[in-house]
């Protein structure tokens, strides 16, 4: 029986989430939505999969306050999915949980550094990156404050403890700060998926070991490019990838010694997805060169190409049963949705 996996909490979880899949937009409505010209266009034609949420909102509201009743239906959702969820389920579903939370630190920490309003930065952190000492963060001055007296309780201090030093806390390290904790936080969730009983040699491993090797290669591809003309040394480059992927280990050393981008086409050509979307940008041998990072003939960008790959993985995970992992890919489609929707109306703004 479809929605059924190996216990009955967890079917009852992929149930309700197949059902919420019936709310994610079709390609007619984001062939709608292109063709809106207000935000009041766009509001109707997230009705379908948003209802009430939107209801409360004034004629031709603010993309913000748009965002915030999207991202508010998101959240209720997960929320009770994960009440309704036990065990390694549950587990699973809060592991999802800590890239939010990873955004959330690097929101505060940037913004206490620039002597930011502490209620305005609180209320811009994403609820399902928030635990109870989250606040604090906007009074901490270095790591070991942050570590022991904020985050020692939270799920996230085994990624901070003997990665990062006091020396990390300041304005041009907060990328590596928040790049250091994805990739620790990238190696745990993966090791979960592939070594919890569980979910060794299931459906589950099979999925979410594809997903987060994606996710891996495309993090240590990015800050490769970007660290191109910055003062990121290659051996701390290196420190940022995760240590798994299909570019590890030849492909991903082979980045940390890349000095220009033919370098990094090089180390990505023995993935042929990768490859491939190098191509498409023109970014080998012959091509635009670093302009060609959006020169696809359909205008589409390297990034935009990673992005579609992504959500091509979480359309195939809806295919597979007796996995939790189809949450995951539930939230990944949902936030496409919610970006979507918010460049058009940004778009029909100016």
């Amino acid at each position: 029986m479809e929605g059924l996996f190996f216990n009955a909490h967890s079917g009852y979880v992929e149930g309700i989430v197949r059902g919420y899949r019936n709310t994610l937009l079709t390609s007619q409505n984001y062939n709608n939505l292109t063709q809106c010209e207000t935000i009041d266009d766009v509001k109707l034609q997230l009705a379908p999969a948003y209802g009430d949420f939107l209801a409360a909102l004034p004629p031709n509201p603010s993309t913000s306050a748009l965002a915030g009743k999207m991202t508010d239906k998101l959240v209720a959702e997960f929320r009770y999915l994960l009440t309704q969820s036990t065990g390694s389920t549950a587990k699973f579903l809060e592991y999802m949980t800590y890239g939010y939370m990873i955004d959330n630190i690097a929101l505060l920490i940037t913004g206490t550094l620039h002597e930011r309003d502490t209620r305005e930065l609180l209320e811009r952190c994403h609820p399902l990156g928030w635990f109870e000492t989250l606040p604090v963060l906007c009074v901490a001055t270095n790591i070991e404050e942050l570590y022991n007296s904020v985050l020692v309780e939270t799920p996230l201090a085994g990624y901070f403890k003997g990665s990062l030093s006091h020396t990390d806390l300041d304005e041009l390290n907060i990328e590596i700060v928040r790049n250091t904790l994805y990739k620790n936080y990238l190696e745990d969730f993966h090791s979960f998926v592939t070594t919890h009983p569980d979910f060794k040699g299931t459906p589950t491993e099979e999925v979410m070991s594809e997903v987060l090797q994606f996710e891996a290669d495309r993090r240590a591809i990015n800050i490769t490019l970007n660290s191109f003309g910055t003062e990121l040394s290659k051996q701390e480059r290196r420190k940022l990838y995760p240590e798994f992927g299909k570019l590890y280990p030849e492909g991903s050393l082979m980045l940390s010694r890349a000095e220009d981008l033919e370098g990094v086409t090089l180390a990505v050509s023995i993935a042929a997805d990768y490859k491939a979307f190098f191509d498409a940008v023109g970014l080998t041998q012959g091509g635009s060169g670093m302009g060609g990072m959006g020169g696809a003939s359909d205008g589409k960008s390297l990034e935009d190409l990673f992005y579609q790959k992504e959500m091509e993985l979480s359309k195939i995970t809806f295919t597979r049963q007796f996995t939790p992992s189809v949450v995951y890919a539930w939230m990944r489609l949902k936030e496409q949705v919610r970006l979507t929707s918010l460049s058009l109306s940004f778009k029909c703004i100016h």
